[in-house]
Order: structure tokens, then sequence, then C-alpha cells
């Protein structure tokens, strides 16, 4: 994969300046995904990882746990602007919705994630059931179709037109410079949920039609108990977990391209604590069968195949280099026919 530059004419002072700006294109490549045959020939060299084969059965405690957090907030917050303090009681309320609401949005959008690769119960239909109910406090049904959309992700990773999680080319094309990706970044959580239903509609199966019921049920429930300021809250909570918030590196982290030859990389921060090691991204997409809480045992137990990819400390840095290297477009990402 190599980046594509061209040649921009302008004029300063009467003299022609050429600036180098790269190609605004993807990196398109003819070779498979790399992880498929990664997975083969670790399970070759080292079959005892199939140890790490199987679920994570405290799944059920966490995703609980974060629904009944998240639920209580919306239900109490409305305090915040009964204590007579003006102005500060929508600064406590931020607050608040930034530095708890947004970090379990977030752990319930990556709690949804291992569910969906059904890690929590040994049947399928458990697991479903327990994605529609950690669905709850996220307002919109969108559990079932990700488990769809991040199969295919999963299964034909960077396959032009099948894989969604990439921007489409009139995305990238739109969202340019400095302030284009600040924009589309702040606000790229809504872009992975419109993306998908625009560019590759599936079919409505049982399971979101469920999604759809139980939500609407649900909603219907908790909206007149929590009110507006609950309701904005938890909606506050959702945009700033996929944009203002550190745990939000991690979208840019899993496959935009910072490294040629590189399309997958993983981050080993203190942030996978509270987001069930999502950061372990290229262990992950080997072995989407071994829960996130085994994974750093995955590497542990092959070394060798991960200690040489390039890999992250920091999501914060990491977005500030996304948005301020020019670059680093929503073009770079790695596409296969």
């Amino acid at each position: 994969m190599k980046l594509i530059y061209y040649f921009v004419a302008s004029r300063q002072n009467n003299r022609l300046i050429m600036t180098k700006v790269p190609q605004q294109e993807f990196y398109w490549v003819e070779t498979p995904e790399p992880h498929l045959a990664r997975r083969k020939e670790i399970l070759k060299k080292h079959p005892e990882v199939k140890k790490l084969f199987g679920i994570n059965s405290k799944m059920k405690y966490y995703a609980t746990f974060l629904v009944f957090v998240q639920l209580t907030i919306a239900f109490f917050i409305h305090q915040v602007f009964e204590l007579g303090i003006g102005a500060w009681g929508w600064a406590l309320f931020l607050g608040i919705t930034y530095l708890v609401g947004a970090t379990v949005a977030q752990a319930l959008f990556l709690a949804i994630h291992e569910i969906t690769h059904n890690l929590a119960f040994r049947k399928e239909s458990h697991n479903n059931i327990l994605a529609l109910f950690t669905n709850i406090p996220i307002i919109l049904p969108f559990a079932i179709s990700f488990k769809i959309y991040h199969g295919m992700h999963h299964w034909d990773q960077g396959k032009d037109g099948i894989d969604m999680d990439i921007p489409a080319v009139t995305e990238a094309n739109f969202f340019k410079g400095f302030f284009g990706k600040m924009i589309w970044f702040f606000h790229q959580i809504i872009f992975y949920a419109i993306r998908p239903v625009l560019v590759k509609p599936i079919k409505l199966d049982k399971w979101q039609t469920y999604n759809w019921l139980s939500q609407i049920i649900a909603m219907a429930i908790v909206i007149p108990l929590v009110g507006w300021p609950g309701v904005l809250f938890m909606l506050f909570a959702l945009l700033l977990a996929g944009g203002l918030h550190p745990t939000s590196g991690h979208f840019i982290s899993e496959h935009y391209v910072f490294e040629e030859e590189q399309e997958t990389y993983s981050y080993y921060g203190p942030l996978n604590n509270i987001t069930f090691n999502v950061g372990y991204h290229n262990e992950h997409h080997d072995f989407p069968n071994i829960p996130g809480s085994r994974l750093p045992e995955l590497k542990k137990l092959v070394p060798d195949y991960y200690d040489h990819l390039h890999s992250y400390k920091s999501w914060t840095k990491l977005i500030f280099q996304f948005l301020f290297r020019k670059e680093i477009t929503l073009f770079s990402r790695t596409k296969r026919k």
C-alpha cells in the first residue's frame, strides 16, 4: 500500500508554489485480509490458544450494571436544575454527562459489541436478548443491525460495498482538512449509524423487529419517568461518547492507516479497562471467539505475532494526530475488491 501524492499549484506574491497533497483515494490492495491466515498459523503452532475460546460469564452482570447506572442517572439528573444555581446547573449537567454518561455510553456500545459476538452466553438467542436489554439507554434500536453489519466487517474486512465500517466516498470527499475532519469526528457516531442504512440496506428480520418493538416499549416507559433532562442526558452522552471523549479514539485506532502495509492496529493503554479490551484489536480480529477479558492472555501466549506490529498507547494522542496530520484523511482506510 503506497500513498500516492499529487501537486497543487497556487500563487503567493506572484510566485508559483507547489504543495504536496495526499491523493484522495483509499489504499486498494489485492491481498486477502490478514486475520484468517494469521489465525490458522497461530492455531497450527499454538493449539493451546483454543483454551481461551468461550464466553465471559460475567458479561451479563457488567451489561446489567451499565444499564442500571445510565438509567439511574437519567432519572435523577433533573435535580441539577433544581438546585437554584442558575447557569451552573447546566455546567454540572454537562460535567456529569461527559465524565460519567459518555463513559458509560461507550461501555454500553462495547458491551453490545462483545454480546453480538455471542460471548456472553452459549446460545445465540440468549445473547440477542441481552443485546436488546443493553440497547435500552442508547434510545434508538441498533443492537441487532450492528450485529449483522459488524459480521460483514469481520468476514469481509475492507471489501468494497460490504464493509460499512469504512467511510463512503462522498463522506470522505466532503469532510476534508482539519475542520472537516473535526466536524466528522465529533459526530462520527451518527455517521456510523446512518452510513450502513444508506449505502447497504438490509432486510428486516425477526430479531431486528424484536429490537424495534422492545425499544419502543422501553422508551414508552423510560421517557415519561426521566423527562426531558433524562432524555437530553442520554442523547448528549451518546454524542460525546462517539466524538469528544477519549474512548472514541478506538474508532480511529482500529483500522485507519497510520503505517503503510498494516490495516488493523491494537491499543495497549489503560482505557482498555473500561472498554472490554477493545483496544486489543488485531487479537480480536484474529480470534473473535475469544472474549475481550482473555485477549491479553492471547497476546502473552503468542507475543511473536503481535509485538512487532505498530500499536498505540494513547487514544487521546491518536485523536490529535488524526485531526492535525494532513496526510491522514477519511480515505486512510484499506479496501479490496
